[in-house]
């Protein structure tokens, strides 16, 4: 207990937590609590944890290949004007948590760039999203694992002292308020707790699968990582319940886990494949249900919605999902906004009208910087600075930053790196084999995909 926090015991819940910065009442829901009297808003926010955010963004992601040739996984461009990482960390202001820090390791530059740019934080009031590159703290190694890399940044935790830690990863599209899955965790008692969200049974072998107490549903019974033979939830035979790779943990407890795990042979050094275990194995891991997550803002339609982009085919598929004229992820909540970097480009612009020649798009987003000249798009994602000369069509597809597409050029269900050239009269996802060919990754969906820089000629 720190000397200096002043606390009421006669105002102290059964079962409430007690934390060095205050009490925290356990809530009869997962909303944020209001303050408990008029004119108590002061001690009530002096009463909530003090939370300190960490994003794992040390992925390689090898199955983005080419996409993560020349960057981390969660520095990959989406959605036009997006990053990746974007996505956590604006889930992570929005839940009013401002002390943030992002562990990078492969390939960081662009993403330790982006995040110095975009995300400032006012030193004023003490709040940061600080990059943290690996150190070998531990010793002569690189992060082993995304448990050990969080061990290896304790000092950070040391120096912070915070009651509670956020632990999320950064290459999922969803929307999510933390706070309400703190107060969840909070109101259970459990030291950990992991959320947790239904998906196809078919999935299972890529994910972890959480198997919750049916006696608690609030407890995890049994946590099976990427299970080769998944058991269907006993309401849903045909899902089951994975983990989103976010966690809350009582910040003493994981420190000790961590501790330990650093120090277990064998361990892989997973958060996932051991920590969790860990605390299952003590009946300490509680389970958050992220479909009682409710964001400001959000619809019946986007309101689960979570999309694990750790494939070309599931990049693709979650583009498409923004350009529904009903859109399964709504980037237009304004709500609770996903923040990205400044774009310091012009309008874009569509030019030509005449019959044949009409710049124009349909069912896509045109990010600041594209020039539409004479081209027909559809069904598209045009990331800032993109061109489209003359009698080009570009279909179904993701073009990221500075694409060029020259005259009578096609482009059709592709993903197009940065600065790539279509020369006059080139296709692209026409042709598999020729494609394949010209030494393009062409996925198992028929999706062809062309590394940065490449200049495809026809």
């Amino acid at each position: 207990m720190d000397s200096g926090a002043a606390i009421d015991v006669g105002r102290i819940l059964p079962g409430e937590k007690v934390y060095a910065h205050g009490t925290h009442a356990s809530p009869l829901n997962t909303r944020r609590s209001p303050p408990r009297t008029t004119g108590a808003a002061y001690a009530w926010h002096m009463s909530a944890p003090k939370v300190l955010a960490i994003v794992l963004a040390g992925g390689e992601g090898k199955r983005l290949m080419p996409l993560t040739t020349a960057r981390a996984k969660p520095a990959v461009p989406f959605g036009g004007t997006y990053r990746l990482v974007d996505f956590a960390l604006s889930n992570i202001i929005n839940s009013g948590y401002l002390h943030v820090v992002v562990l990078t390791q492969y390939k960081s530059h662009s993403l330790d760039r982006h995040i110095a740019r975009t995300w400032r934080m006012s030193p004023l009031l003490g709040n940061y999203v600080a990059p943290v590159p690996a150190q070998q703290r531990r010793g002569p190694h690189w992060y082993l694992g995304s448990a050990d890399a969080i061990y290896q940044c304790a000092n950070i935790v040391e120096d912070e002292r915070p009651d509670i830690v956020v632990i999320v990863g950064a290459d999922h599209v969803y929307r999510m308020d933390f706070s309400q899955m703190v107060d969840a965790h909070v109101s259970s008692g459990a030291q950990f707790s992991i959320a947790g969200i239904r998906q196809p049974i078919a999935l299972a072998p890529e994910m972890g699968v959480i198997d919750i107490d049916p006696e608690d549903p609030s407890r995890v019974r049994a946590f099976l990582e990427k299970p080769k033979d998944p058991v269907g939830l006993a309401d849903s035979p045909h899902e089951v319940l994975a983990s989103m790779g976010n966690y809350v943990a009582d910040a003493d407890a994981l420190m000790e886990a961590l501790a330990k795990d650093a120090d277990r042979v064998g361990s892989k050094h997973d958060m996932g494949g051991d920590i969790v275990p860990y605390f299952v194995e003590r009946g300490e891991c509680g389970f958050y249900d992220f479909r009682h997550n409710d964001v400001p803002g959000s619809t019946d339609r986007d309101r689960d919605y979570w999309r694990d982009v750790g494939t070309l085919d599931s990049y693709y598929e979650a583009h498409q999902d923004l350009i529904a004229v009903s859109p399964v992820f709504n980037v237009y909540n304004h709500e609770w906004p996903m923040h990205q970097g400044l774009v310091t480009a012009p309008p874009a612009k569509f030019i030509h009208s005449e019959e044949g020649r009409l710049g124009h798009a349909a069912d896509s987003i045109v990010s600041p910087g594209v020039i539409v000249s004479g081209a027909t798009v559809t069904g598209s994602v045009l990331s800032p600075g993109v061109r489209l000369h003359s009698w080009s069509t570009v279909s179904d597809s993701v073009l990221l930053d500075g694409v060029v597409v020259n005259r009578h050029a096609q482009v059709h269900r592709a993903i197009v790196d940065k600065h790539v050239v279509v020369e006059e009269g080139a296709r692209i996802g026409i042709d598999r084999e020729w494609d394949l060919q010209r030494g393009f990754t062409v996925t198992e969906s028929g999706i062809t995909v062309v590394a940065k820089g490449t200049v495809v000629s026809s």
